[in-house]
C-alpha cells in the first residue's frame, strides 16, 4: 500500500557527510515509527536508527550514536538521516522502513511491514 523510495546515497570520502530522505507515497506516514537499516555486502539487515510517530523519541544503534541523526517531517511524508564522520565501515545499502502498530521493537526488521528498495552508500578510504 506504501511505497517507500529512499535518495541521497553516493560515493563519499571517509569523514565525510550524506543525507539520506525516505520519500513515502500512497498513504500518510504519520501513525508509524519509522526506521532505517543497512545491509552490506553478504552480511545481514542491521539496525540504524528510529524515531517514534511524533518524533518524541530517536533510538540508535552504538556504531550510529553521535554521528547519525534521524528527523521526520511528517507534513512532507519523508524521513531523513543526516550521517557524519563517514568511515568505510558505514558502506552498505541503506533502507527505510515504516514500523508495524502492532510492534514496540523498534531496532528489530521484523517489527517493520515495509520497505524501500534501498540506497547505496559507499565510504572510500
Amino acid at each position: 500500500q506504501v511505497v517507500l523510495v529512499e535518495s541521497g546515497g553516493g560515493l563519499v570520502q571517509s569523514g565525510g557527510s550524506l543525507r539520506l530522505s525516505c520519500a513515502a507515497s500512497g498513504r500518510t506516514i504519520k501513525p508509524y515509527g519509522m526506521g532505517w537499516f543497512r545491509q552490506a555486502l553478504g552480511k545481514e539487515r542491521d539496525f540504524v536508527a528510529a524515531i517514534t510517530w511524533n518524533g518524541g523519541t530517536t533510538y540508535y544503534a552504538d556504531f550510529a550514536k553521535g554521528r547519525f541523526t534521524i528527523s521526520r517531517d511528517n507534513a512532507e511524508n519523508t524521513v531523513i538521516l543526516q550521517m557524519d564522520s563517514l568511515a568505510p565501515g558505514d558502506s552498505a545499502v541503506y533502507y527505510c522502513g515504516r514500523k508495524s502498530l502492532s510492534r514496540s521493537d523498534y531496532r528489530e526488521p521484523m517489527a517493520y511491514d515495509a520497505w524501500g528498495q534501498g540506497t547505496q552508500v559507499t565510504v572510500s578510504s
